[in-house]
């Protein structure tokens, strides 16, 4: 992301949301403290193992969050610079499309089973791009998604997992966003339509000058297609930067331990890397750092959560990390010296 991009003002910003779900009367705290810009025509990815926050950080952005389920407990989401925090229903429905568009993790379950594909296209034209020829949109969308015109009057079930990918695809085009979050968009396809996939995404990114939240688990997925990147653990954003600088010079022992993961290759007892431990139960309290017990380098002042600091060397790169700030201490003293 060059320096004019930074310089525009984010279709998404988010600052240290907290963010809840109810059960029983108790609250589960899902987002603990996540801040995260998208500015227009960049892609950005979101990462962390499962659990950790990145889809229902996703459906707080588009507003899909049951509202006497959930509650967003303090910090802020903005769009195009509006606050939209306090949003109800309606309000997020004028949002919903445009500038905001989702693709889905499983087409099946988001498609309607019961309307054929043209029908759902053109639902999402007449909505959101009033004033056009809908049958013309329609025959354009599924041109863009490379689907044949034939699919408009196919069902969900009739179609392939990758043609129910691009059908899905074509959907959310036809609310013209300025911003399309994908949540695990290749998960359930096989390798070559996973391809298929990116490869369309990014020429549709880059005809359309569309913007791009690409929230995966794949890390090479990520690396491929997005030029920033955010490391979800727990709920929290543990670090971000360039994707060069975090895949390069990962900061936070998360973020390694997650590369290390992505590995091939076997140890020397034949097993592949993985990080020990547990993922958090995020309905108990979780006191400091959420990564301590998992964390071979842990100190004494993991306790407490560190505040974001800067990676020397990237103006980009941030992460929240005791251990990092220990060993940046006597490199910034000798810099202040000299």
């Amino acid at each position: 992301m060059n320096e004019a991009t930074v310089s525009e003002r984010p279709i998404v910003s988010v600052t240290d949301l907290r963010f809840s779900y109810r059960r029983g009367g108790a609250a589960i705290e899902a987002l603990r403290g996540v801040s995260l810009d998208v500015h227009p025509g960049e892609a950005v990815g979101l990462v962390g193992e499962s659990g950790s926050g990145k889809s229902t950080l996703a459906r707080v952005l588009l507003g899909l969050t049951p509202a006497r389920l959930s509650r967003i407990e303090a910090g802020r989401v903005a769009i195009d610079g509006e606050d939209v925090t306090a949003f109800g229903p309606e309000q997020w429905r004028s949002l919903r499309g445009h500038p905001l568009a989702m693709m889905f993790q499983d087409p099946l379950t988001y498609l309607n089973p019961v309307m054929t594909v043209g029908r759902q296209v053109a639902e999402s034209v007449r909505l959101h791009d009033r004033g056009v020829d809908v049958e013309a949109r329609v025959r354009e969308l599924l041109g863009l998604v490379r689907l044949d015109e034939g699919v408009a009057k196919a069902y969900a079930h009739e179609l392939s997992g990758g043609m129910r990918q691009r059908a899905l695809l074509a959907v959310a085009l036809g609310c013209r966003p300025r911003l399309l979050v994908a949540d695990e968009p290749t998960t359930a396809l096989d390798v070559t339509t996973q391809a298929e996939i990116m490869a369309l995404l990014a020429d549709l990114r880059q005809r359309l000058g569309m913007a791009m939240l690409l929230i995966s688990h794949d890390l090479g997925l990520v690396a491929s297609a997005c030029t920033r990147i955010y490391v979800m653990y727990a709920g929290r954003t543990v670090e971000s930067g360039s994707t060069d600088g975090v895949f390069g010079a990962s900061a936070h022992p998360y973020t390694a331990g997650l590369l290390q993961s992505a590995r091939v290759a076997r140890d020397a007892h034949g097993r592949f890397p993985t990080i020990g431990g547990d993922v958090p139960n995020l309905a108990r309290p979780i006191d400091g750092c959420p990564f301590r017990p998992r964390c071979a380098v842990a100190l004494a002042a993991c306790v407490e959560m560190p505040a974001p600091v800067r990676v020397p060397g990237e103006r980009l790169h941030e992460v929240r990390c005791w251990a990092f700030e220990e060993g940046l201490r006597p490199r910034a003293e000798a810099a202040r010296a000299g």
